[in-house]
């Protein structure tokens, strides 16, 4: 059995159609990976048809406003992927004359383009002889291969690196890569894969020796951290307060509601808690608590409340981000997910 034949006459009978892959063109396969990183096919090919509609080439992309990015990327999280685009984009008509590049070596000088997306625009635009590893390659060569050493290690990631490219060689790079990768996604899956049809049982070591649920190997990472957000509804006569983030935090340049961190839950019996939105918004406020939202990220989790206020008082010249918008004017604005969906619910119920 040769894995690669294997692989590929899999592919050939089972692979999905999905439109990025009717295509050379860098640009389009270059929308498509980035917004599929972190990302679910399912979720994702609606954001790509809706980013490839509203930008059909790259100089639209470079021209938009990053505000209409980010509204159009709300909901797909890890938000600096959109900015990054908007960036790239811009880097390609600066420095490539406005043509997405279709070699390595020029793709992996673009911002937010790394090895893995690198690798795999060049070999799908033009077949360039470069090697993918995805989370759905590392798995399946880890299990096929036998090999226990992290796959999010120094030595893993150079020991994998070089058995994928030891394997693209003397394949079609634009199928091949596309078929493995296809093949974690759909048969090798992470969790209860179907064993008994795989065309690859023979060979496969993690098959033979019952280890299929122990491979790949992963090198634990950072634990989570918990923050705690406390977010003010402020709104008079159909307008509503409205902040833009700043840099260095998640989140950056969308657009939630005055808030302030704190280091644990707080309740209206909190002195502390208190005197802060006393502070911020005038000793006469009324605060009235409404929901509570856990909101999961990578690296953190959210546990958010939500207040709403009345006889408030705010002093602009204290939180220059703040500023009075009407809802509509909101629902065009770029916002967390966790923003746009209490907004949704709660206006709803006004």
């Amino acid at each position: 059995m040769i894995f690669q034949e294997e692989i590929t006459k899999w592919y050939h009978n089972n692979k999905r159609a999905l439109p990025w892959r009717d295509t050379t063109d860098p640009y389009v396969i270059w929308l498509s990976e980035i917004i599929l990183q972190q990302t679910r096919v399912e979720q994702g090919l609606p954001y790509f048809n809706k980013f490839l509609e509203h930008f059909p080439t790259v100089h639209d992309f470079a021209n938009a406003p990053e505000t209409l990015i980010l509204k159009l990327w709300q909901g797909l999280g890890y938000y600096s992927r959109g900015r990054n685009m908007h960036a790239t984009a811009q880097q390609v008509i600066k420095g490539h004359n406005g043509v997405f590049p279709g070699n390595y070596a020029d793709l992996i000088q673009l911002k937010g383009v790394g090895e893995y997306t690198a690798a795999a625009i060049s070999s799908f635009s033009t077949g360039e002889q470069q090697a993918v590893l995805d989370g759905n390659v590392f798995r399946v060569l880890s299990r096929f291969y036998g090999i226990s050493i992290p796959i999010n290690s120094t030595a893993g990631k150079k020991e994998f690196t070089a058995l994928a490219r030891s394997l693209v060689i003397g394949q079609n790079p634009a199928v091949y890569n596309q078929a493995i990768m296809e093949f974690g996604a759909l048969q090798c899956k992470p969790k209860s894969p179907d064993c008994a049809i795989c065309p690859v049982q023979t060979g496969c070591w993690a098959y033979a020796h019952q280890q299929v649920q122990d491979l790949p190997v992963k090198l634990k990472t950072v634990k989570k951290r918990n923050r705690f957000f406390n977010y003010f509804v402020c709104m008079v006569d159909g307008e509503i307060l409205v902040n833009r983030r700043g840099a260095g935090d998640i989140w950056q340049h969308l657009h939630d509601l005055p808030m302030f961190e704190t280091i644990s839950e707080t309740e209206l019996s909190d002195i502390d808690f208190l005197i802060q939105v006393q502070e911020m918004f005038g000793k006469e406020v009324v605060i009235r608590p409404v929901q509570k939202v856990k909101h999961l990220l990578t690296h953190q989790t959210i546990y958010a409340k939500f207040f709403v206020l009345e006889n408030f008082m705010i002093n602009f010249n204290h939180k220059a981000t703040i500023k009075w918008v009407s809802l509509d004017e909101f629902n065009e604005l770029p916002q967390p997910i966790m923003i746009s969906n209490f907004i949704s619910n709660y206006i709803t119920k006004v």
